[in-house]
């Protein structure tokens, strides 16, 4: 939550999310600017540069993140968002690393 809320991931999710009658998006479609009708499941919802943007952000949260548990300052800082972060799941090991 620390690392990954709040970033660059908040801009992509912002936006008007469009209607579905089967709950799959199976009925929308996007039309580009070249007149091209894409499913919606198939349309890239972001480009590289938001990709890396994203990414970027990210990797440096997590740095300064394990770099500065060690400091009191910062853990007083991020007591609050501590307290929220205990109210979400527990995270699970990723089996696939």
């Amino acid at each position: 939550m620390l690392c990954v809320r709040n970033t660059k991931l908040e801009d992509i999710h912002a936006g008007i999310l469009p209607v579905t009658r089967t709950g799959d998006y199976s009925d929308v479609t996007v039309i580009d600017a070249d007149g091209n009708r894409i499913p919606w499941n198939r349309v890239s919802h972001f480009d590289d540069d938001a990709m890396r943007d994203l990414m970027r952000q990210v990797v440096d949260r997590l740095y300064t993140f394990h770099l500065r548990l060690d400091d009191p300052g910062f853990l007083d800082e991020i007591g609050i968002w501590m307290r929220a972060a205990s109210r979400w799941d527990l995270p699970k090991l990723d089996e696939s690393m």
